[in-house]
């Protein structure tokens, strides 16, 4: 009878075969990532980080550190180092909102419960102060970096980057925050700004952009961002998550993703969910690729009160709106889906040591 590890392995290697050529930096190198999310909302933050992992171990991605921004919901940060510990990574640095200003009010996937089954998941993170507070990290993050060289990859809503641009000198760096970011980040890519390159110009409002109390740092980061801005405005009519269903069951994404759609819609994995934070990762690491466009001619305008609206022509500062290839739906779903499926857990003890299969 075949065993549970060689069974893995063959499933890997199919869902592999799936997947296009993807390609890391031009110059060969992983690109290299810091993830901020708002863990909890939605299950796509979850996929989002677990496709990130996968392209992690292709060698196309480095996740330098991830940011849980949303304090509403103080047990996020926990549900994050969960994740990167299944995934093989539990020193991946995670930092974390120490207050409440913005976020989701609901636990929509219980990430309490999730954050304190530390036999489970073998988390010490519980609670978002057992985190390092996320703007010390992400200044401590860019520091060690080379220049022009980190992504800034927002999945959620966009404090975390906010504060980190106002940020002051301080013991970790004499630059302020503006010129950190100016030094060591390359682009950053935002999935927001839904509706908002409609026909008709009309003002769009949509979740990590406006709700929640994120409108105010939105609005400062689209006037003051010293490097490019990508918004990703994609994913609602491309649906993930039947995949999960061949990982073991000890999968806490697959857990994430069951949770989150029958305690929100009484819905199962075969229903799936739209992939809108999937997308923003597949473009950070890959760019456009086979399936999605981008408008680089045009600004965001946005506004606190009515929305954002894109406005092409003009170009006032670097930014590009990227939007789904018409008729790629179905074909992207399936490539995230092949992704979301296609890691290997490598077992490891409590103290992280790595064991060998």
């Amino acid at each position: 009878m075949m065993n549970k590890a060689t069974y893995l392995l063959i499933l890997s290697a199919v869902f592999s075969c799936l997947l296009p050529n993807a390609h890391p930096t031009a110059g060969g190198e992983p690109v290299r990532i810091i993830f901020d999310t708002d863990m909890g909302s939605d299950c796509d933050d979850a996929g989002a980080l677990a496709i990130l992992h996968v392209y992690a171990d292709r060698g196309l991605a480095e996740i330098l550190g991830c940011i849980y921004s949303s304090g509403k919901v103080p047990y996020g940060a926990g549900v994050v180092e969960a994740i990167n510990i299944y995934y093989g990574r539990p020193n991946i640095p995670v930092g974390a909102a120490h207050d409440d200003k913005v976020g989701d009010p609901v636990d929509k996937m219980g990430t309490e419960k999730l954050a304190k089954d530390t036999a489970a998941f073998g988390n010490r993170i519980v609670h978002n102060r057992d985190a390092e507070e996320m703007t010390a990290l992400n200044r401590k993050l860019l520091v060690r970096q080379e220049d022009s060289s980190v992504v800034y990859l927002t999945v959620g809503h966009t404090k975390g980057f906010h504060d980190l641009l106002v940020s002051k000198p301080d013991h970790i760096s004499p630059l302020s925050g503006h010129g950190l970011v100016r030094k060591k980040v390359k682009r950053w890519v935002a999935m927001g700004a839904l509706g908002a390159d409609n026909k008709e110009g009309h003002y769009r409002k949509e979740w990590n952009f406006h709700f929640n109390g994120s409108a105010p740092y939105t609005k400062y980061l689209v006037t003051n961002c010293p490097v490019p801005i990508v918004y990703i405005a994609a994913g609602t009519e491309v649906f993930t998550g039947r995949s999960l269903k061949t990982t073991e069951p000890g999968n806490i994404v697959r857990t994430v993703y069951r949770d989150w759609l029958w305690n929100v819609e009484k819905k199962t994995l075969d229903d799936q969910r739209p992939s809108w934070d999937l997308i923003a990762v597949y473009y950070a690491v890959e760019g456009l690729g086979e399936y999605l466009v981008g408008q680089e001619d045009g600004w965001l305008e946005f506004d606190v009160d009515k929305g954002a609206r894109w406005i092409p022509g003009e170009r006032k500062n670097p930014q590009t709106f990227v939007s789904l290839k018409p008729g790629t739906n179905k074909d992207l779903a399936d490539y995230l889906n092949a992704l979301l499926a296609a890691h290997i857990v490598t077992p490891i003890d409590p103290k992280g040591v790595f064991k060998e299969m």
